[in-house]
């Protein structure tokens, strides 16, 4: 699979036969998915709602611990946060203009945000940590204004969902969840499923549960996720009538199908990447660089992060990578007030971000990313660093 590279990426590489590429996504195999498709073929029910669409999500909201009513697919990620904020927040008023969110996230964060008419207001991230503090927007001088927050679990790692649902309940300002690659961590129970503070999860190929292109809405209330439903059904629930703001937002049966194959392999895979982690992380212990290495379990599987110690290091370790064909990415850029179509959105000081964002380096990585590889990417950073 070929990622498009967003700023600060490695040129590409495409046309070494040495070149290692940045991730190689592993859906289920064709023959896999072929039961599901004869369901459909039987039924002829390729979308809005079908039997697929619902199979698959009895078993995820069963796999994550709540109800079929308390989760909703989606036709993407992005869709899902959409979805979310629409039925959490609504459109935003005149009185309520501003969303706030990190600038240390990916695009379709504000892009969200900005499809359901919200100023966007990007603030830091809390000290010693990449996500934004819920006891440090409390005193925001906006907070009255805003209608919407949106924190991100960065890299789909946890956030403290408890400390988010108190900030909602104390300030009565609508919160939605980005927790786009934080589906394994709803399957730990490392990060909770609020009462009324929705997750929206992204089921992207580039995403260790992948339906190819899909997502997820998950809250305890019920409520909220029949909003979610109505949200991505052009606003009609139960009648043919558009009551609320929506679009279309479902998921096919087809990604359904994938979902579904998905998830009976899914032990598998899970066991593929952290097999891959262990590798990575066994490869960098050999080296002393370890405690630079951040893995799954702490984030998603699909990605494998080095944590240079300044710029200046972040930038010699990237350039060994490219010298020896080998692919990173900045996965969220240099934050998302250096991405060129909001450099002009309002911002908080991002002291923080902006020394942090050219740090977090991606790495290769796989589900059957061989332990030769692994070695190459460490020899790379480790010459790099030497060399520093």
């Amino acid at each position: 699979m070929r990622l498009h590279s967003p700023p600060l990426a490695a040129p590409s590489l495409e046309e070494s036969p040495s070149r290692l590429p940045m991730f190689r996504a592993t859906l289920p195999p064709s023959d896999s998915l072929q039961p599901y498709l004869r369901r459909l073929d039987d039924s002829r029910h390729y979308s809005n709602f079908g039997e697929l669409g619902a199979e698959l999500t009895h078993r995820l909201a069963n796999a994550v611990g709540c109800m079929d009513r308390q989760l909703v697919l989606t036709s993407s990620g992005t869709a899902a946060l959409v979805a979310a904020i629409l039925a959490c927040a609504g459109r935003a008023t005149s009185e309520r203009p501003y969303c706030l969110l990190p600038a240390y996230t990916f695009a379709a964060t504000a892009f969200a945000a900005e499809m359901c008419g919200y100023e966007l207001r990007f603030v830091d991230v809390g000290e010693g940590q990449w996500w934004i503090d819920p006891r440090a927007l409390v005193e925001h001088p906006l907070l009255n204004r805003a209608g919407l927050v949106v924190p991100v679990c960065p890299y789909g790692a946890p956030i403290p969902m408890a400390s988010w649902q108190d900030f909602h309940d104390s300030t009565g300002v609508s919160v939605v969840i980005d927790g786009a690659a934080a589906f394994e961590q709803l399957l730990s129970g490392s990060l909770q499923i609020s009462r009324n503070v929705p997750v929206a999860l992204s089921f992207h190929a580039t995403k260790p549960f992948a339906t190819g292109e899909g997502g997820a809405v998950v809250c305890r209330d019920s409520r909220r996720i029949a909003a979610a439903y109505q949200s991505i059904n052009f606003g009609m629930l139960g009648e043919r009538k558009s009551r609320t703001a929506g679009f279309n937002g479902k998921m096919s049966e087809y990604h359904a199908a994938v979902g579904l194959a998905e998830l009976d392999g899914w032990a598998s895979k899970a066991t593929e990447f952290k097999k891959v982690a262990d590798q990575y992380r066994q490869a960098f212990e050999a080296r002393g660089l370890a405690g630079k290495l951040v893995t799954a379990p702490l984030i998603a599987s699909s990605y494998i992060l080095f944590v240079a110690n300044d710029a200046s290091e972040g930038a010699s370790i990237t350039q060994g990578l490219r010298e020896a064909g080998i692919e990173y990415r900045y996965w969220y850029g240099q934050g998302l007030h250096f991405e060129p179509y909001f450099a002009e959105a309002a911002r908080d000081e991002l002291g923080i971000t902006n020394a942090l964002a050219p740090t977090i380096i991606g790495l290769p990585a796989a589900s059957d990313l061989r332990p030769e590889a692994i070695s190459r990417v460490a020899n790379a950073i480790d010459a790099a660093l030497g060399c520093a």
